[in-house]
């Protein structure tokens, strides 16, 4: 019969033996972990290297064959009205924006200087007013203090903004020339960027 203190004795090398065992798994376990780390970083850091224009140009990108809804907006401050199918050969940005909003005021200097920059090579930057009734009193010194010269087009009834699904502003669609929407940005960008400007002339139109 073995008497407490044997089983003591026992007991302690057994779980001594177990502990030695446990150490040495637990320093594998971290021995992997650290080489598994080691290969998603590389992982991470190929891919980070092999983001596609639109994720550097910071938009997201829509499968092909998605086509914008079609509108027929007035002009501001000129007469007539302009719909996307009268800009089927270019390239079109397509940005809702308002009076009321921060980020839309942000961006409207970059997107003035790509529309200045790009015009030429059949860029077109369409500006959706969404604010409601249209009030000319707040539109006009807006775009004079903003020094906006791209087409104003205005949705006082925020029809064409539900149509295009635009849950917030500024809401920015690129369109690609034969009308298919090449992608999105919500939200204020840097459009005259180095990384937006890449991300543009793979959509340009070719040159006749």
């Amino acid at each position: 019969m073995r008497s407490w203190a044997s089983n003591t004795l026992l007991g302690g090398t057994r779980r001594g033996t177990w502990l030695r065992v446990a150490l040495v798994l637990v320093l594998l376990a971290g021995v992997l972990w650290f080489l598994r780390s080691g290969e998603d970083g590389g992982h991470h850091g190929k891919h980070a290297a092999a983001l596609d224009p639109f994720e550097k140009a910071g938009v997201t990108e829509f499968k092909e064959g998605q086509r914008g809804p079609a509108f027929r907006l007035q002009r501001f401050p000129g007469p007539g009205q302009a719909t996307l199918e009268d800009f089927s050969h270019n390239l079109v940005i397509v940005n809702f924006w308002a009076t009321w909003c921060g980020p839309c005021a942000d961006e409207m200097p970059t997107l003035e200087r790509l529309w200045h920059d790009y015009r030429e090579r059949g860029l077109v930057v369409l500006g959706v007013s969404v604010d409601r009734g249209a009030p000319r009193a707040f539109l006009e010194p807006y775009i004079t203090h903003h020094q906006v010269t791209f087409p104003i087009l205005l949705d006082p009834d925020l029809k064409t903004a539900g149509a295009w699904r635009v849950a917030s502003l500024p809401a920015t669609f690129i369109v690609k020339p034969g009308g298919e929407v090449g992608g999105m940005a919500g939200g204020a960008r840097e459009w005259n960027s180095a990384e937006m400007r890449a991300l543009l002339e793979t959509l340009l139109p070719a040159a006749h």
